[in-house]
Protein backbone atom coordinates (compact mmCIF):
# COMPACT_ATOMS: atom_id res chain seq x y z
CA UNK A 1 0.00 0.00 0.00
CA UNK A 2 0.86 3.79 -0.10
CA UNK A 3 3.10 4.86 2.13
CA UNK A 4 0.35 8.17 3.30
CA UNK A 5 -2.72 4.86 3.01
CA UNK A 6 -5.99 6.06 4.40
CA UNK A 7 -6.25 6.08 7.95
CA UNK A 8 -9.50 6.39 9.44
CA UNK A 9 -8.87 10.27 10.18
CA UNK A 10 -8.65 10.28 5.86
CA UNK A 11 -11.47 12.08 4.43
CA UNK A 12 -11.96 12.84 0.72
CA UNK A 13 -10.33 16.33 1.67
CA UNK A 14 -7.25 15.38 2.77
CA UNK A 15 -4.14 15.68 0.10
CA UNK A 16 -2.49 12.84 -1.19
CA UNK A 17 0.44 12.46 -2.65
CA UNK A 18 0.08 10.63 -6.17
CA UNK A 19 3.59 9.95 -6.97
CA UNK A 20 4.71 13.14 -8.00
CA UNK A 21 1.39 14.62 -7.96
CA UNK A 22 0.08 16.47 -5.48
CA UNK A 23 -3.74 16.16 -4.69
CA UNK A 24 -5.65 18.73 -2.70
CA UNK A 25 -8.57 16.39 -1.82
CA UNK A 26 -9.43 12.54 -3.58
CA UNK A 27 -12.28 13.23 -5.58
CA UNK A 28 -10.99 12.01 -9.03
CA UNK A 29 -12.67 12.12 -12.29
CA UNK A 30 -13.62 8.94 -13.66
CA UNK A 31 -13.01 7.93 -17.16
CA UNK A 32 -16.75 8.23 -18.95
CA UNK A 33 -17.42 8.14 -22.36
CA UNK A 34 -19.86 10.99 -23.86
CA UNK A 35 -19.53 10.91 -27.68
CA UNK A 36 -18.89 14.55 -27.68
CA UNK A 37 -15.68 14.35 -29.84
CA UNK A 38 -16.76 14.76 -33.62
CA UNK A 39 -14.98 12.71 -36.08
CA UNK A 40 -12.98 11.68 -33.38
CA UNK A 41 -11.44 15.02 -32.41
CA UNK A 42 -11.51 16.88 -29.61
CA UNK A 43 -14.13 19.95 -29.75
CA UNK A 44 -13.75 23.20 -27.98
CA UNK A 45 -16.85 21.69 -25.63
CA UNK A 46 -14.55 18.94 -23.99
CA UNK A 47 -12.37 21.83 -22.92
CA UNK A 48 -15.01 23.41 -21.23
CA UNK A 49 -16.44 19.98 -19.65
CA UNK A 50 -13.05 19.03 -18.25
CA UNK A 51 -12.56 22.55 -17.27
CA UNK A 52 -15.54 23.03 -15.40
CA UNK A 53 -14.73 19.42 -13.49
CA UNK A 54 -11.62 20.77 -12.51
CA UNK A 55 -10.48 22.22 -9.41
CA UNK A 56 -6.71 23.48 -8.03
CA UNK A 57 -4.64 19.88 -7.01
CA UNK A 58 -7.99 17.83 -8.14
CA UNK A 59 -7.33 14.80 -10.38
CA UNK A 60 -9.19 14.20 -13.47
CA UNK A 61 -9.02 11.07 -15.61
CA UNK A 62 -10.20 11.85 -19.34
CA UNK A 63 -12.97 9.72 -21.54
CA UNK A 64 -11.93 6.57 -23.35
CA UNK A 65 -9.37 7.88 -25.71
CA UNK A 66 -8.62 5.74 -29.34
CA UNK A 67 -5.14 4.45 -29.45
CA UNK A 68 -5.37 3.53 -33.22
CA UNK A 69 -8.21 3.57 -36.08
CA UNK A 70 -9.44 0.20 -34.89
CA UNK A 71 -10.05 0.85 -31.60
CA UNK A 72 -13.43 2.94 -31.69
CA UNK A 73 -16.98 1.10 -30.71
CA UNK A 74 -19.18 4.12 -29.88
CA UNK A 75 -19.39 7.50 -32.63
CA UNK A 76 -17.56 10.75 -31.89
CA UNK A 77 -15.28 9.52 -29.56
CA UNK A 78 -11.88 11.37 -29.37
CA UNK A 79 -8.12 9.43 -30.50
CA UNK A 80 -5.18 10.41 -30.15
CA UNK A 81 -3.33 8.24 -32.88
CA UNK A 82 -2.93 11.17 -35.36
CA UNK A 83 -1.77 14.91 -35.20
CA UNK A 84 -5.19 16.37 -35.11
CA UNK A 85 -6.24 14.86 -32.47
CA UNK A 86 -3.14 15.45 -30.28
CA UNK A 87 -3.46 19.32 -31.39
CA UNK A 88 -7.08 19.76 -30.47
CA UNK A 89 -6.20 17.78 -27.11
CA UNK A 90 -3.96 20.32 -26.23
CA UNK A 91 -6.64 22.91 -25.77
CA UNK A 92 -8.00 20.61 -23.62
CA UNK A 93 -5.14 20.07 -21.24
CA UNK A 94 -4.49 23.40 -21.04
CA UNK A 95 -7.65 24.48 -19.88
CA UNK A 96 -7.50 22.04 -17.09
CA UNK A 97 -3.92 23.05 -16.04
CA UNK A 98 -5.31 26.35 -16.12
CA UNK A 99 -7.26 25.40 -12.82
CA UNK A 100 -4.24 24.20 -11.71
CA UNK A 101 -5.42 20.71 -11.48
CA UNK A 102 -4.04 16.97 -13.09
CA UNK A 103 -4.92 15.56 -16.15
CA UNK A 104 -4.48 11.86 -17.61
CA UNK A 105 -5.59 10.25 -20.67
CA UNK A 106 -7.48 7.06 -20.53
CA UNK A 107 -5.81 4.80 -23.74
CA UNK A 108 -8.56 2.76 -25.05
CA UNK A 109 -9.23 -0.26 -27.36
CA UNK A 110 -12.44 -1.48 -27.27
CA UNK A 111 -11.37 -5.08 -29.50
CA UNK A 112 -14.94 -7.06 -30.39
CA UNK A 113 -17.22 -3.93 -28.89
CA UNK A 114 -17.08 -2.83 -32.09
CA UNK A 115 -18.57 -2.96 -35.62
CA UNK A 116 -17.57 -2.97 -39.02
CA UNK A 117 -19.03 0.48 -39.31
CA UNK A 118 -16.02 1.57 -36.91
CA UNK A 119 -13.46 -0.60 -38.42
CA UNK A 120 -11.11 0.57 -41.42
CA UNK A 121 -12.64 -0.95 -45.01
CA UNK A 122 -15.52 -2.19 -42.81
CA UNK A 123 -12.95 -5.25 -41.27
CA UNK A 124 -14.38 -7.26 -38.34
CA UNK A 125 -13.12 -5.95 -34.91
CA UNK A 126 -10.08 -7.85 -33.37
CA UNK A 127 -10.56 -9.20 -30.36
CA UNK A 128 -8.21 -12.29 -28.33
CA UNK A 129 -11.20 -14.65 -29.65
CA UNK A 130 -13.68 -15.41 -33.09
CA UNK A 131 -16.47 -15.28 -30.71
CA UNK A 132 -18.69 -12.53 -30.40
CA UNK A 133 -20.90 -11.08 -27.97
CA UNK A 134 -24.12 -12.44 -26.85
CA UNK A 135 -27.34 -11.21 -28.14
CA UNK A 136 -27.76 -9.37 -24.64
CA UNK A 137 -25.28 -7.03 -25.75
CA UNK A 138 -26.27 -4.08 -28.30
CA UNK A 139 -23.81 -1.61 -30.17
CA UNK A 140 -24.63 2.49 -30.67
CA UNK A 141 -24.08 3.17 -34.27
CA UNK A 142 -23.27 6.09 -35.84
CA UNK A 143 -26.79 7.61 -36.34
CA UNK A 144 -27.89 6.65 -33.23
CA UNK A 145 -29.86 3.36 -33.89
CA UNK A 146 -28.91 -0.22 -31.86
CA UNK A 147 -27.27 -3.34 -33.88
CA UNK A 148 -25.63 -6.48 -32.77
CA UNK A 149 -22.34 -7.16 -32.48
CA UNK A 150 -20.69 -8.84 -35.22
CA UNK A 151 -17.91 -11.71 -35.32
CA UNK A 152 -14.36 -10.48 -34.42
CA UNK A 153 -11.53 -11.92 -35.57
CA UNK A 154 -9.24 -12.81 -32.99
CA UNK A 155 -5.36 -11.41 -33.52
CA UNK A 156 -2.30 -13.31 -34.26
CA UNK A 157 0.04 -13.72 -31.82
CA UNK A 158 2.28 -11.45 -34.19
CA UNK A 159 -0.38 -9.10 -34.56
CA UNK A 160 -0.32 -8.54 -30.49
CA UNK A 161 2.94 -6.41 -30.38
CA UNK A 162 1.59 -4.20 -33.44
CA UNK A 163 -1.35 -3.45 -31.11
CA UNK A 164 1.78 -2.83 -28.21
CA UNK A 165 3.28 -0.24 -30.21
CA UNK A 166 0.00 1.78 -30.68
CA UNK A 167 -0.22 1.67 -27.26
CA UNK A 168 3.29 3.13 -26.87
CA UNK A 169 2.84 5.50 -29.71
CA UNK A 170 -0.41 7.05 -28.23
CA UNK A 171 1.07 7.47 -25.12
CA UNK A 172 4.26 9.19 -26.66
CA UNK A 173 1.44 11.17 -28.25
CA UNK A 174 -0.75 11.96 -25.27
CA UNK A 175 2.77 13.28 -23.28
CA UNK A 176 3.38 15.64 -26.62
CA UNK A 177 -0.22 16.63 -25.96
CA UNK A 178 0.34 17.70 -22.74
CA UNK A 179 -1.11 15.19 -20.14
CA UNK A 180 0.64 14.10 -17.22
CA UNK A 181 0.23 10.64 -17.27
CA UNK A 182 -1.66 7.37 -18.98
CA UNK A 183 -4.13 5.57 -17.59
CA UNK A 184 -4.24 2.00 -19.40
CA UNK A 185 -8.29 0.93 -19.60
CA UNK A 186 -7.77 -2.79 -18.85
CA UNK A 187 -11.36 -3.33 -17.59
CA UNK A 188 -14.96 -3.78 -18.47
CA UNK A 189 -15.11 -6.09 -21.24
CA UNK A 190 -12.35 -4.43 -23.86
CA UNK A 191 -9.39 -5.46 -25.64
CA UNK A 192 -7.40 -5.66 -22.72
CA UNK A 193 -10.06 -7.45 -20.56
CA UNK A 194 -10.93 -10.03 -23.63
CA UNK A 195 -7.42 -11.26 -23.10
CA UNK A 196 -7.83 -11.42 -19.22
CA UNK A 197 -11.16 -12.89 -19.12
CA UNK A 198 -11.21 -17.04 -19.38
CA UNK A 199 -14.98 -16.71 -19.96
CA UNK A 200 -13.84 -15.10 -23.51
CA UNK A 201 -10.39 -15.56 -24.21
CA UNK A 202 -10.21 -19.30 -25.85
CA UNK A 203 -6.44 -19.08 -27.37
CA UNK A 204 -4.28 -21.93 -27.18
CA UNK A 205 -0.88 -19.75 -27.82
CA UNK A 206 0.82 -17.90 -25.10
CA UNK A 207 -1.83 -15.73 -24.68
CA UNK A 208 -4.80 -17.79 -23.38
CA UNK A 209 -4.88 -20.95 -21.24
CA UNK A 210 -3.26 -20.19 -17.77
CA UNK A 211 -4.03 -17.10 -15.91
CA UNK A 212 -0.10 -15.90 -16.54
CA UNK A 213 -0.79 -16.30 -20.32
CA UNK A 214 -3.93 -14.56 -20.00
CA UNK A 215 -1.95 -11.54 -17.93
CA UNK A 216 0.62 -11.83 -20.72
CA UNK A 217 -0.66 -8.88 -23.16
CA UNK A 218 -1.66 -6.10 -20.36
CA UNK A 219 2.15 -6.44 -19.11
CA UNK A 220 3.35 -6.27 -22.02
CA UNK A 221 1.06 -3.03 -22.70
CA UNK A 222 2.50 -1.83 -19.39
CA UNK A 223 6.27 -2.47 -20.25
CA UNK A 224 5.70 -0.59 -23.74
CA UNK A 225 4.58 2.57 -22.32
CA UNK A 226 6.52 2.48 -19.14
CA UNK A 227 10.09 2.40 -21.24
CA UNK A 228 8.11 5.34 -23.33
CA UNK A 229 7.23 7.39 -20.86
CA UNK A 230 8.23 6.45 -17.14
CA UNK A 231 6.40 4.62 -14.24
CA UNK A 232 5.07 7.70 -12.76
CA UNK A 233 3.11 8.77 -15.43
CA UNK A 234 1.00 5.43 -15.81
CA UNK A 235 -1.87 4.12 -13.93
CA UNK A 236 -3.40 1.03 -14.93
CA UNK A 237 -7.04 -0.12 -14.30
CA UNK A 238 -8.82 -3.05 -14.29
CA UNK A 239 -11.73 -5.47 -13.26
CA UNK A 240 -11.62 -8.69 -12.24
CA UNK A 241 -15.11 -8.82 -11.09
CA UNK A 242 -17.44 -7.38 -13.49
CA UNK A 243 -19.38 -8.90 -16.12
CA UNK A 244 -19.73 -5.85 -17.99
CA UNK A 245 -20.10 -7.49 -22.40
CA UNK A 246 -19.76 -10.90 -21.29
CA UNK A 247 -16.35 -10.49 -19.66
CA UNK A 248 -16.84 -12.83 -16.60
CA UNK A 249 -14.00 -15.05 -15.22
CA UNK A 250 -14.10 -18.48 -13.28
CA UNK A 251 -11.81 -16.62 -10.71
CA UNK A 252 -12.28 -13.01 -10.50
CA UNK A 253 -10.18 -13.03 -7.30
CA UNK A 254 -7.91 -14.89 -8.29
CA UNK A 255 -7.14 -12.89 -11.72
CA UNK A 256 -7.13 -9.66 -10.02
CA UNK A 257 -4.04 -10.94 -7.68
CA UNK A 258 -1.90 -12.66 -10.18
CA UNK A 259 -2.03 -9.00 -12.32
CA UNK A 260 -1.36 -7.27 -9.71
CA UNK A 261 1.57 -9.83 -8.14
CA UNK A 262 3.20 -8.80 -11.91
CA UNK A 263 2.55 -5.13 -11.53
CA UNK A 264 4.04 -5.07 -7.84
CA UNK A 265 7.25 -7.26 -9.67
CA UNK A 266 7.26 -4.94 -12.36
CA UNK A 267 7.28 -1.83 -10.07
CA UNK A 268 10.56 -3.97 -8.34
CA UNK A 269 12.65 -4.41 -11.17
CA UNK A 270 12.34 -0.72 -12.55
CA UNK A 271 12.89 0.38 -8.70
CA UNK A 272 9.98 2.72 -9.58
CA UNK A 273 6.50 2.60 -8.84
CA UNK A 274 3.24 3.00 -11.47
CA UNK A 275 1.17 6.27 -10.58
CA UNK A 276 -1.64 3.92 -9.76
CA UNK A 277 -3.89 0.51 -9.91
CA UNK A 278 -7.39 2.03 -10.28
CA UNK A 279 -10.36 -1.10 -9.61
CA UNK A 280 -13.38 -0.79 -10.14
CA UNK A 281 -16.13 -2.20 -7.60
CA UNK A 282 -18.42 -4.42 -8.66
CA UNK A 283 -21.49 -2.67 -6.92
CA UNK A 284 -24.63 -2.79 -8.32
CA UNK A 285 -23.04 -4.69 -11.66
CA UNK A 286 -24.75 -8.66 -11.58
CA UNK A 287 -21.39 -10.45 -12.55
CA UNK A 288 -21.07 -14.32 -12.65
CA UNK A 289 -19.47 -16.78 -10.28
CA UNK A 290 -17.39 -15.79 -7.43
CA UNK A 291 -14.48 -18.02 -5.88
CA UNK A 292 -17.71 -19.44 -3.25
CA UNK A 293 -19.51 -20.21 -6.60
CA UNK A 294 -22.50 -18.16 -5.42
CA UNK A 295 -22.94 -14.32 -7.02
CA UNK A 296 -21.57 -11.66 -5.58
CA UNK A 297 -23.10 -10.07 -2.31
CA UNK A 298 -21.83 -6.84 -0.59
CA UNK A 299 -19.47 -8.90 1.56
CA UNK A 300 -18.15 -10.79 -1.11
CA UNK A 301 -17.21 -7.77 -3.18
CA UNK A 302 -16.03 -5.36 -0.27
CA UNK A 303 -13.85 -8.56 0.31
CA UNK A 304 -12.44 -8.42 -2.59
CA UNK A 305 -11.47 -5.05 -2.69
CA UNK A 306 -10.05 -5.07 0.46
CA UNK A 307 -7.79 -7.85 -1.03
CA UNK A 308 -6.83 -5.96 -3.97
CA UNK A 309 -6.26 -3.24 -2.01
CA UNK A 310 -4.10 -5.35 0.66
CA UNK A 311 -2.01 -7.08 -1.93
CA UNK A 312 -1.02 -3.42 -4.35
CA UNK A 313 2.22 -1.79 -3.65
CA UNK A 314 0.85 1.53 -4.57
CA UNK A 315 -1.90 4.10 -4.85
CA UNK A 316 -5.05 2.49 -4.93
CA UNK A 317 -8.21 4.37 -6.39
CA UNK A 318 -12.12 2.53 -6.39
CA UNK A 319 -14.70 3.69 -8.13
CA UNK A 320 -18.03 2.34 -9.53
CA UNK A 321 -21.42 3.12 -7.77
CA UNK A 322 -19.88 5.05 -4.81
CA UNK A 323 -21.84 7.94 -3.19
CA UNK A 324 -20.41 10.75 -0.64
CA UNK A 325 -20.91 8.48 2.19
CA UNK A 326 -19.53 5.36 0.48
CA UNK A 327 -16.57 7.54 -0.36
CA UNK A 328 -16.29 8.25 2.95
CA UNK A 329 -16.74 4.96 4.40
CA UNK A 330 -13.90 3.49 2.07
CA UNK A 331 -11.04 6.16 2.61
CA UNK A 332 -11.98 5.96 6.71
CA UNK A 333 -11.81 1.98 6.32
CA UNK A 334 -8.54 2.01 4.11
CA UNK A 335 -10.36 0.61 1.37
CA UNK A 336 -8.60 2.77 -1.05
CA UNK A 337 -6.33 6.09 -1.35
CA UNK A 338 -8.76 7.76 -3.90
CA UNK A 339 -12.12 7.46 -4.50
CA UNK A 340 -13.55 8.11 -8.55
CA UNK A 341 -16.97 9.31 -9.55
CA UNK A 342 -18.43 9.47 -12.51
CA UNK A 343 -22.40 9.79 -13.35
CA UNK A 344 -22.22 12.27 -10.00
CA UNK A 345 -19.67 14.31 -11.77
CA UNK A 346 -21.33 14.75 -14.79
CA UNK A 347 -24.38 16.42 -13.36
CA UNK A 348 -22.51 18.04 -10.95
CA UNK A 349 -19.53 19.72 -12.13
CA UNK A 350 -18.83 21.67 -9.01
CA UNK A 351 -18.89 18.07 -7.12
CA UNK A 352 -15.85 18.76 -5.17
CA UNK A 353 -17.30 21.85 -3.68
CA UNK A 354 -21.12 20.06 -2.88
CA UNK A 355 -19.41 17.24 -1.11
CA UNK A 356 -17.57 19.68 0.60
CA UNK A 357 -20.34 21.61 2.18
CA UNK A 358 -22.85 18.91 1.73
CA UNK A 359 -25.16 20.50 -0.51
CA UNK A 360 -27.64 18.64 -2.66
CA UNK A 361 -26.66 17.34 -5.87
CA UNK A 362 -28.18 17.92 -9.34
CA UNK A 363 -30.09 14.90 -11.08
CA UNK A 364 -27.95 12.83 -13.47
CA UNK A 365 -29.61 12.80 -17.37
CA UNK A 366 -29.00 8.98 -18.43
CA UNK A 367 -30.62 9.91 -22.24
CA UNK A 368 -28.31 12.52 -22.28
CA UNK A 369 -25.12 10.64 -21.60
CA UNK A 370 -23.91 9.37 -24.78
CA UNK A 371 -25.56 12.17 -27.44
CA UNK A 372 -23.57 14.36 -29.23
CA UNK A 373 -24.89 18.19 -28.08
CA UNK A 374 -21.88 19.88 -27.31
CA UNK A 375 -23.64 22.23 -24.34
CA UNK A 376 -27.12 20.00 -23.68
CA UNK A 377 -26.81 17.27 -21.24
CA UNK A 378 -23.08 17.97 -21.54
CA UNK A 379 -21.77 21.85 -19.78
CA UNK A 380 -25.28 22.76 -19.14
CA UNK A 381 -25.74 21.60 -15.46
CA UNK A 382 -25.85 24.16 -13.35
CA UNK A 383 -23.02 24.68 -10.51
CA UNK A 384 -24.46 25.45 -6.89
CA UNK A 385 -24.82 29.71 -7.49
CA UNK A 386 -24.42 32.27 -10.02
CA UNK A 387 -20.63 32.93 -8.22
CA UNK A 388 -19.91 29.51 -9.58
CA UNK A 389 -21.33 30.16 -13.09
CA UNK A 390 -19.42 33.20 -13.49
CA UNK A 391 -16.12 31.63 -12.42
CA UNK A 392 -16.45 29.90 -16.11
CA UNK A 393 -16.29 31.23 -19.01
CA UNK A 394 -16.53 29.98 -22.39
CA UNK A 395 -13.45 28.52 -23.83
Amino acid sequence: MAENSATQGTTLFTPYKMGNFNLSHRVVLAPMTRCRALNGIPQPGLAEYYAQRSTNGGFLITEGTLTSNTAAGFPHVPGIYNEEQVEAWKKVVDAVHAKGAIIFCQLWHVGRASHQVYQPGGAPPISSTNTPLSNRWRIQMPDGSYGIYPKPRALEAYEILDVVEHYRRAALNAIRAGFDGIEIHGAHGYLIDQFLKDGINDRTDEYGGSIGNRCRFIIQLVQAVVSAIGAERVGVRISPAIDHLDATDSNPLGLGLAVIERLNKLQVDLGSKLTYLHVTQPRFTAYGQTESGKPGSEEEEAHLIRTFRKAYQGTFICSGGYTQELGMEALAQDEADLVAYGRLFISNPDLVLRFKINAPLNKYIRKTFYTHDPVVGYTDYPFLNKGGQETLSRL
